[in-house]
C-alpha cells in the first residue's frame, strides 16, 4: 500500500500506498500479445501523414480534473442535466487533423471528447451524445470505414474510455458516489468496478488517464486519496496520479512527494514514453510546467519545456511530442511540436476562438500486458504490515500499541471498525471489508492517535497484500525475517465489520 500517506501527529495523514507493496494473491502477469509496433508509431513535425485526434471547444474543457485553482478557467457555469456535463464545455467536438486541416470526426453527434486509439489504430473509443438531451455514452469508432458501434450505455454518464489488453476497457461511470472507474468487456458485458471510494454525502471522481505497459491502469483523482470531487469541485486538495491493477487491486500512488506536487498545482494528463532517454517514464503537467516519474527516482524529475499552458500531449515514433499548449491565458490552445531537451514549441495547426485539447496520435502501439486476476472468491481482504514505524516522513522510536481500521458511512462520516494489536516488531496482519473506503490509525497504550490516515483506499475482496510500513516510500525494501505477528498466529484480526468473509 504504497503511499497510504502517513504523516506524524498532528497532521492527520494523507492517501494511499506508500510502502513499497506486495500483492500476494491479486494477479498473475502473463504475456500479451507481440507488439505491432512501438506505443505509438508516426513520426512528428511536417509529415503529411501524421493524424492527430483532439477535443476542441470554444471554452476551456482542459484539465477538468484540476479546476480553476489550478491556473485554469473553470469548466462550465451553465446548468446541465447531469454533473459529467460540468467536466465539458458547450460545443465540445472531436477533429481529425492532418496536412494542416481539420475535419469532424463525429458530426452527427452533438458532442463528442475523449478519443483513445486502439492498439492496432484502426479504431477508437470516444465519449459522446447523439443529441443534447442524451447522457454521456462510450462508443467505437472503425476509422476506415465509419463504422460506430455503442459499447457502453445506460441510465447514467460514462467517460475517459481506455483500451485495456484481453478485449477489455476501462472507464469512469456517473454514480452516487461520483466517477468511479469500471472496466468491462468491448461488447459492454461483465463490468467490473475497479474503485470503491465516497459517499453518498462525500463523492470522489476518478478518471483514467493511460495504461502503462505493464497493464497497469494510471489514473488521476484529488489527494488525499478518497476526498475530492472533480465534478463539484469540493475538495480543497490537488490532483494527484495513481495506480489500479484492471481487477480493481494493488491502488498506490505512483509517487509519494504529494507536497512538492501541491506546491505545483497538482498533477495530471499522465502518459508513459517510449522513446528516447526518458522511455518508460511518465509524463504529466502541472498546468504551466511538464514533469516526470522515472524509475530510478522516489520524487518526480523536472522536464526541460518552453513556458507555456499545457493541455495534454502525445508522442511520436521519433520521440518528439505533440502537445496542446497556450502561452497565455488569454490565447487558445493549440497544437505544436516540442522537441525533448529543448525551449522551442512549433505550432502544428490553430483554429480560431477554438481550444484543442487532449491529442492523440493515429497509429499502432505496443499492446500493454495483461494480468489476469488471482483475487480469492471472498467478500474481505487480508491486509499485513511489516513494520509501522518504517516512514518516509521519520521512523517511529517506538512501536504503537493498536491499528485502528476505519471505514465510510453512506453518511460520509467515518465508522470505527475495531483494533488490533501491533506486535513488537512494528507488524500486524487484519481482515477488512473488501470493496469498500477504509483507512488506518497507529495508537498508542493510552488510545491516542500516534499517526493517521487523512484520506483513504480500498482494498479488492479476494486481496492479500503487505506493506513495508507506512508511507514508506516505493524504495523501501523489507526485511528479511518472519513477522512476529505470524509467530504468534497466522489467523488475521477480523476488522471487517460483519463481512462474510473467507469462506
Amino acid at each position: 500500500m504504497r503511499e497510504m500517506g502517513w504523516l506524524l501527529k498532528p497532521a492527520p495523514l494523507a492517501g494511499i500506498g506508500c510502502a513499497a507493496a506486495v500483492l500476494l494473491s491479486g494477479f498473475a502477469m502473463q504475456n500479451s500479445q507481440a507488439p505491432t509496433a512501438s506505443r505509438s508509431g508516426v513520426s512528428a513535425g511536417a509529415s503529411p501523414s501524421l493524424e492527430i485526434i483532439v477535443s476542441a471547444a470554444p471554452g476551456v474543457m482542459y484539465p477538468p480534473e484540476a479546476g480553476a485553482g489550478a491556473g485554469h478557467e473553470a469548466g462550465v457555469a451553465a446548468e446541465r442535466k447531469s454533473a459529467a456535463d460540468k467536466l465539458y464545455p458547450d460545443g465540445v467536438h472531436l477533429l481529425l487533423v492532418q496536412a494542416s486541416k481539420a475535419t469532424p470526426l463525429v458530426p452527427e453527434f452533438a458532442a463528442s471528447a475523449d478519443a483513445n486509439v486502439s492498439f492496432d489504430g484502426k479504431s477508437i473509443l470516444f465519449a459522446g451524445k447523439k443529441t443534447a438531451a442524451d447522457h454521456w455514452q462510450i462508443w467505437e469508432l472503425e476509422l476506415a470505414g465509419h463504422k460506430l458501434r455503442k459499447v457502453i450505455a445506460g441510465d447514467g454518464d460514462y467517460l475517459h474510455p481506455l483500451y485495456l489488453p484481453g478485449r477489455r476497457l476501462v472507464y469512469s461511470r456517473q454514480t452516487g458516489h461520483g466517477l468511479e472507474l469500471e472496466a468491462a468487456l468491448y461488447d459492454g458485458t461483465e463490468q467490473l468496478p475497479l474503485t470503491h471510494l465516497g459517499a453518498d454525502d462525500a463523492p470522489v471522481d476518478v478518471m483514467a488517464e493511460d495504461v502503462l505497459e505493464d497493464g497497469r491502469i494510471l489514473f488521476e483523482t484529488g489527494f488525499p486519496l478518497g476526498t475530492a470531487s472533480v465534478v463539484s469541485s469540493a475538495s480543497s486538495g490537488h490532483p494527484e496520479l495513481y495506480l489500479v491493477y484492471s481487477d480493481g487491486s494493488g491502488v498506490e500512488s505512483y509517487r509519494c512527494d504529494h507536497q512538492e506536487a501541491q506546491k505545483l498545482g497538482g498533477r495530471w494528463g499522465g502518459r508513459q514514453l517510449s522513446y528516447g532517454s526518458m522511455a518508460g517514464d511518465v509524463l504529466f503537467t502541472h498546468g504551466r510546467t511538464l514533469g516526470r516519474f522515472t524509475s530510478p527516482l522516489s520524487a518526480e524529475a523536472s522536464v526541460v519545456a518552453p513556458a507555456a499552458e499545457y493541455a495534454g500531449l502525445a508522442e511520436a515514433s521519433e520521440g518528439n511530442w505533440v502537445v496542446s499548449a497556450r502561452r497565455t491565458a488569454r490565447q487558445s490552445f493549440s497544437l505544436m511540436e516540442l522537441r525533448p531537451g529543448t525551449k522551442r514549441l512549433k505550432p502544428l495547426y490553430a483554429q480560431a476562438g477554438m481550444n484543442l485539447v487532449e491529442p492523440v496520435i493515429v497509429a499502432p502501439r505496443t499492446t500493454p500486458r495483461r494480468h489476469p486476476t488471482a483475487l480469492h472468491p471472498w467478500t474481505t481482504a487480508n491486509l499485513m504490515a511489516l513494520d509501522v514505524r518504517i516512514s518516509r516522513d521519520g521512523n517511529l522510536a517506538a512501536v504503537p500499541a493498536e491499528v485502528r481500521v476505519e471505514t465510510l458511512g453512506a453518511d460520509g462520516r467515518a465508522v470505527d471498525l475495531g483494533t488490533a494489536p501491533i506486535a513488537e516488531d512494528g507488524s500486524y496482519f487484519v481482515t477488512v471489508p473488501g470493496d469498500k473506503p477504509i483507512r488506518f490509525a497507529l495508537l498508542n497504550a493510552q488510545g491516542g492517535i500516534v499517526r493517521a490516515q487523512r484520506g483513504w483506499f480500498w482494498a479488492r475482496a479476494g486481496e492479500q497484500r503487505i506493506c513495508v510500513g507506512c508511507h514508506s516510500g516505493p524504495e523501501q525494501a523489507p526485511e528479511n525475517r518472519i513477522p512476529a505477528v505470524l509467530l504468534k498466529t497466522t489467523v488475521p484480526v477480523n476488522l471487517s465489520g460483519g463481512a462474510e468473509g473467507q469462506k
